[in-house]
């Protein structure tokens, strides 16, 4: 699978070490960066992520900030995607399996490393359960997206 991955400043130091596990599973990543402690926006490293996923460039995509919220708030304006903040594994299934999360949010300064990879692993792994009332409110989503979003 190939994905994307973008950390802002607050991140980075997560993302280097989500890369190389990445690579280990066998994935293709795409990295945008950034790669150093100089203060950036998130919403630039958010934006070529969701774009690289919404292209199909990219099957998944991961951002890292300081505690995930700035990144999944901005993920989420972009229409077709789908980003969850997990911070626990229970989470990362969950959030696959009945919203069909193609992004996912992760805080640097919430979980160590360990806990983001599980979650990481965790979320790769876990199919959309394509169960009828999982598809019908994945498609409400779509829908109230679509209205919303061309309204603007």
């Amino acid at each position: 699978m190939k994905i994307a991955i973008g950390a802002d400043h607050a991140g980075y130091r997560l993302k280097d070490e989500v890369v190389p596990f990445l690579l280990s599973l066998g994935h293709e990543v795409e990295d945008v960066g950034c790669s150093c402690d100089q203060s950036v926006d998130y919403p630039d490293y958010a934006l070529p992520v969701c774009d690289l996923v919404t292209s199909g460039k990219a099957e998944r995509g991961i951002l890292i900030c300081g505690t995930g919220i700035g990144m999944s708030i901005a993920a989420n304006k972009v229409r077709g995607i789908r980003c969850a903040l997990v911070n626990d594994m229970f989470s990362a299934k969950a959030t696959r399996e009945h919203n069909d999360t193609n992004v996912l949010a992760l805080g640097e300064r919430v979980i160590g490393p360990g806990v983001a990879l599980e979650i990481i692993r965790i979320w790769l792994e876990t199919p959309f359960s394509n169960g009828e009332r999982h598809v019908g409110r994945v498609n409400k989503v779509k829908q109230i997206e679509e209205q919303y979003i061309s309204q603007s």
